[in-house]
């Protein structure tokens, strides 16, 4: 028998670093030796749209490159044994859809997609490169389906219905700086118990139970998956 009890598992840059998706708050806070000012935000796509596009072109190629590590299979797992299980994601890699998650979130876009630069709801695959002059069916010239710095992030009232409808929450390779994302854990109900599982863990100040895993996503996160399914499901 499944699990009704929901769980919600909240992923940071972190959940994808061990499968060598390299992170943008690591040290000198470049992301691939580029500023984020220079290719991730909506005045970086109006003055050179070319460069924009030329970055994520290759952030896209890289994902060909990498597979899920043991972290991302270990939460693909939970679906197995709770029928009311979502994962909410920063990272805009597909690493949790080809661990086998199919219950997904994510606040920051998707790598893999591409959309209009005019209505950000005109959305379509990109499973390859996108050009100055590829157009969405909407006419308009297609962008990185990513929110940048300064946009709203259209995914967040859902991310918010569902932790606020937890049962159990996972914190997995997360800062817990980037608002608003970093503001979900403050949504739980507080009796909800939280693991955050970090090779540095955030300082958070919750009322909810917490424990607190000072590991990195491949080693931390499996037998913490193993010890929650043993204790709900007792098998």
């Amino acid at each position: 028998m499944k699990s009704q009890k929901k769980v919600v598992v909240f992923t940071g840059a972190g959940m994808s670093a061990d499968s060598g998706v390299s992170t943008f708050r690591d040290a000198d806070g470049l992301w691939e030796n580029h500023r984020i000012e220079d290719v991730c935000t909506p005045q970086a796509w109006a003055r050179n749209p070319q460069a924009v596009l030329d970055f994520y072109n290759a952030r896209r190629a890289q994902l060909d490159e990498v597979e899920p590590n043991a972290g991302h299979r270990a939460v693909a797992r939970l679906e197995k044994y709770f029928d009311r299980m979502v994962v909410v994601t920063q990272n805009v890699d597909d690493l949790h859809e080809r661990a086998g998650s199919t219950r997904i979130i994510h606040l920051h876009g998707e790598l893999r997609k591409a959309r209009s630069e005019r209505d950000p709801t005109v959305i379509v695959p990109a499973p390859g490169p996108t050009y100055l002059g590829d157009k969405g069916p909407d006419g308009a010239q297609l962008r990185p389906h990513i929110v940048f710095f300064g946009e709203a992030v259209p995914e967040y009232e859902r991310a918010l219905e569902a932790v606020r409808d937890a049962d159990l929450f996972l914190v997995i390779g997360t800062s817990l700086a980037v608002y608003p994302a970093a503001g979900l854990i403050y949504q739980l109900r507080p009796e909800v118990p939280v693991w955050l599982v970090d090779p540095k863990p955030a300082r958070v100040t919750i009322p909810n139970p917490l424990t607190v895993i000072a590991a990195g996503a491949a080693s931390g996160v499996p037998p913490l998956v193993e010890r929650i399914v043993a204790a709900e499901t007792g098998e």
